[in-house]
């Protein structure tokens, strides 16, 4: 694979918003959108080949998608009690769906996507402390839905009908370190698509380069509920925490916005 410039990446992607449009032979998920794209810069996947790498991450969406875009994965503090696996988990988990078939008949899940916008229908929530400059992880059992009451006694047993104790929590500075560690800088691309005859086609039609990620950004896109937290977690396996946005959040994060 050889090393490109930013100069030549961005010469060759708009040689591909030119082509038009492009047939989806990938298929089958929303990754195929950026699949594609890296088959036509001729690099491998998640490794894009400029010098610095480290510093510029590539993200493709559709314009349409209603799915949410990984920025980074970072588990909460206090991290020395693996407070996922040993806290959530435990005293506040649900019968996996695939207990007794694909797992044991133990297997329970902590998995969920919540916001500050509004509490799960199991009671957590996203909480932005800038006081104290922290995004705190909340539980209210006054909250929960009626159709999990069978689940709540078990967590009164377990944990209590309080707040979570301890908090599970991400220092503003921390979090900063984990997204400026993965997304300092970013090519941002967005694609129309359309399906003709049964078969879908790409164009790489929107072309953003971003750079100066912003803490304080980052933190407001949570408080206003565009930043998610993603909790997937299983008694077998930990699949780890990740913070993810709405589409064409992005480039409001960064203090630098190009559009090639």
């Amino acid at each position: 694979m050889d090393i490109i410039s930013k100069e030549s990446l961005i010469k060759k992607l708009i040689e591909i918003r030119e082509m038009g449009w492009i047939h989806n032979y990938r298929k089958g998920n929303d990754g195929s959108v950026g699949n594609i794209l890296e088959d036509l810069l001729g690099i491998e996947e998640n490794n894009l080949p400029i010098p610095n790498a480290a510093e510029w991450e590539m993200k493709c969406q559709r314009k349409t998608t209603a799915s949410l875009s990984t920025l980074f994965h970072m588990e909460p503090s206090p991290r020395a009690l693996k407070i996922v696996s040993e806290i959530l988990l435990p005293k506040y988990g649900w019968p996996h769906k695939a207990a007794g078939k694909k797992y044991p008949d133990n297997e329970k899940s902590f998995r969920q996507t919540i916001s500050t916008k509004q509490r799960s229908d199991r009671g957590f929530q996203v909480v932005v402390d800038k006081h104290n400059r922290k995004i705190l992880i909340s539980f209210n059992s006054s909250s929960v839905d009626k159709k999990h009451d069978k689940w709540l006694k078990e967590v009164k047993k377990k944990a209590g009908p309080d707040e979570l104790e301890p908090q599970p929590y991400w220092g503003f500075d921390d979090l900063y370190h984990a997204a400026g560690v993965k997304l300092p800088n970013c090519f941002y691309i967005l694609a129309d698509v359309k399906k003709e005859k049964g078969k879908e086609f790409f164009k790489y039609d929107t072309i953003f380069k971003l750079s100066g990620l912003s803490l304080y950004k980052l933190i407001d896109a949570i408080e206003e509920g565009n930043i998610f937290v993603d909790f997937d977690a299983r008694t077998g396996h930990n699949h780890g925490t990740k913070f993810r946005c709405k589409n064409g959040i992005i480039y409001t994060l960064y203090s630098h916005v190009e559009k090639i």
